[in-house]
């Protein structure tokens, strides 16, 4: 969509292709009304919580997102964060900052155990990455996969209880879905052994932030890391922002320089087969919030 809004208006009514990119999430509901020759959407992100509004979802348009790209740089950032919390780098910053000189015992990341929440190609490329660091993972997923391909065992959402009591690291990755919303809360950070981390790289809204503030005030959990909230950009007034053992970063955790080029190449790749009737990648189901292939 065109960055000027009166220009998207002027050729809506015509279009049968939007490719939704860098807009005000809300731009393409606020003018449905004028989409009657609207056949396909493309969003130049991951997640399409934002995108499912009533209008679109009953219709007969189809959806599909940029699965994929995030599948290398997602992983790179969710391990920045988690060696910034076991190694302490925030309070080494303060004591550099403050001429200070604090030799301390630090934790390994290696032999730590992980959950991580969001078994799609983002959380199974993390689980790899962390294993190869001699992490063990457990992934969780919409629902209980077995005998799943590559990675043998991927509990579901309904078991997530009975493995956060020995997870010393909770790895938030999942969509924005009606399951997914609120899924941590309280009650199950409260399953957390003392001195676990949260890192939450997926959508702000899975975790119940209230809930997370309590658990760090209480000394309870070690540490959290967050790139996505509930509300963005974070509010000013947010306690998050000066807990000692948080790291706030604005929702930057996927992007690297090459991220608006790479969103045109899996569209225009997309658009060729449009254009050659075929079927098209990354297709969502719009009932579950996510291409139907990923989990």
């Amino acid at each position: 969509m065109a960055d000027d809004m009166a220009t998207v208006r002027t050729h809506l009514p015509e279009c049968e292709v939007v490719f939704h990119y860098n807009q005000p999430r809300d731009a393409l509901r606020a003018n449905w009304e004028l989409c009657g020759r609207l056949r396909w959407v493309h969003v130049g992100g991951v997640g399409v919580d934002w995108a499912l509004f009533p209008e679109l979802v009953a219709s007969e348009v189809v959806l599909t997102n940029s699965r994929g790209i995030f599948d290398t740089t997602l992983p790179e950032y969710l391990l920045a964060l988690m060696l910034a919390l076991v190694k302490e780098l925030p309070s080494t910053l303060a004591a550099q900052a403050a001429h200070e000189w604090q030799h301390r015992l630090l934790q390994p990341l290696h032999g730590g155990r992980a959950v991580i929440v969001g078994a799609g190609s983002i959380g199974r490329a993390a689980g790899r990455l962390l294993r190869s660091l001699g992490v063990e993972v457990t992934l969780v997923g919409r629902r209980e996969r077995p005998g799943d391909p590559g990675e043998g065992h991927i509990l579901g959402i309904d078991d997530l209880a009975g493995v956060l009591p020995a997870a010393d690291w909770l790895l938030l990755l999942a969509p924005l879905t009606p399951l997914t919303r609120g899924v941590i809360g309280a009650a199950e950070l409260a399953l957390l052994p003392p001195g676990a981390r949260v890192v939450n790289i997926g959508r702000g809204p899975v975790m119940v932030e209230a809930a997370l503030i309590e658990a760090l005030r209480s000394g309870r959990l070690a540490g959290a890391a967050l790139d996505v909230f509930e509300s963005e950009p974070l509010h000013s007034a947010s306690p998050l922002w000066d807990l000692p053992n948080v790291i706030v970063s604005p929702h930057i955790g996927g992007d690297v320089a090459d991220t608006p080029a790479a969103f045109s190449r899996v569209f225009l790749s997309n658009l060729r087969r449009y254009m050659a009737g075929q079927p098209l990648r990354n297709v969502v189901d719009k009932e579950l919030g996510f291409p139907g292939t990923a989990e």
